[in-house]
């Protein structure tokens, strides 16, 4: 008997465990950023071009692109919110990470698109190169260096993990790892 309800017992709790997991998993999640254009397909080979993203699906008006961008043509859009819409308020910005800026900045420089800086590329005191540029449409876009790539760079400059913690803020643990890892992939590239 005693069996019986511990099996009981077991089952309820694995069921209740099961209706927990289902309640998790119906949690909000963020899937697109929609930014408002003036003029879609200038903007899908701006993105294209520039950032190398592709086109996932075509609507038209609205364009989904890889990485989560949503692409939507003013017009439509003003038509669902009932409201104009104003452009370039510097108020929010895309950004995205390329460890190897200085091949970036030359991609801009031979662009066909006239490029609208924000800011020319900067080191922020923490050691991360960034640019800051426009889209077509006075979107801010922020391409900068990994955190992870500044601190292997300043690593193998021969900085000891405890400036590089310092220098960049990340925490020291972090440091510590990226440190043994560079050691091992310099020790096997000797080999």
């Amino acid at each position: 008997m005693l069996r019986v309800i511990l099996k009981r017992q077991i089952f309820l709790l694995i069921f209740e465990v099961i209706e927990i997991e289902k309640k998790v998993k119906i949690l909000m999640k963020l899937k697109n950023i929609l930014i408002v254009v003036n003029n879609i397909e200038i903007s899908k080979a701006f993105y294209k071009e520039l950032f190398g993203l592709e086109v996932i699906a075509d609507f038209g008006e609205n364009v989904i692109l890889t990485e989560g961008l949503v692409l939507q043509e003013k017009k439509l859009w003003e038509k669902f919110i009932e409201r104009k819409v104003e452009i370039g308020g510097n108020d929010t910005e895309l950004y995205f990470e390329e460890n190897n800026l200085d091949s970036f900045l030359d991609k801009l420089e031979k662009s066909n698109f006239t490029i609208a800086y924000l800011n020319q590329c900067i080191e922020h005191d923490w050691g991360q190169r960034v640019i800051r540029i426009y889209d077509p449409d006075k979107h801010v876009i922020e391409v900068g260096e990994s955190l992870e790539y500044v601190a292997r760079r300043f690593l193998k400059t021969g900085m000891t993990v405890e400036q590089v913690a310092e220098k960049t803020q990340l925490p020291l643990s972090q440091i510590e790892t990226m440190s043994k890892i560079c050691k091992t992939k310099t020790s096997s590239i000797q080999k």
